[in-house]
């Protein structure tokens, strides 16, 4: 199993100039308990099933496993998804070495946009863009599964 290390923010300026690239994502979760999850993800036109075990203690890194699965399948898995489904826009923009994977968000959770920089080990040093702003890396309000029981429009008081 592969380890992801990722560090989350909120985003407080403004992004989308910077990005080359967007793709539309749609995700749901067949379970979310004891801080595993089994997700569906469809990106555009493609789909994955992924696996993730429990977040370590820092809140950055956690194991997990994913599979690219058949569009049809995912689409019919995501029936199955507890709470729904997020909606979101992904966009994609370099700093540095790093990627950042900015996502705004739809629905009961309009409003949010987060920020995600994958790591190769927890002490890895990047380059913050303007845009970044306060840090919720193992804020599990911010977690995807669960912004859909607990959503951002819920709790938010901007």
């Amino acid at each position: 199993m592969a380890q992801e290390i990722e560090r989350k923010f909120l985003v407080t300026g403004e992004f989308k100039p910077y990005a080359f690239a967007q793709k539309e994502l749609m995700q749901g979760y067949i379970c979310s308990d004891g801080g595993r999850t089994v997700r569906v993800r469809i990106e555009n036109d493609t789909a994955f099933l992924t696996i993730k075990g429990p977040t370590s203690a820092s809140g950055m890194s956690r194991y997990e496993w994913e599979k690219e699965i058949p569009l049809a399948e995912a689409k019919e898995l995501l029936k199955l998804c507890v709470g729904g489904f997020i909606h979101k826009t992904r966009y994609l923009v370099r700093s540095g070495e790093h990627l950042f994977e900015v996502d705004e968000f739809y629905g009961s959770n309009q409003g949010l946009v987060v920020a995600e920089v994958e790591l190769s080990s927890e002490a890895e040093e990047f380059v913050k863009p303007s845009f970044i702003g306060q840090e919720v890396t193992g804020d599990i309000r911010y977690y995807n599964s669960r912004l859909l029981t607990n959503p951002y429009l819920s709790w938010n008081n901007k």
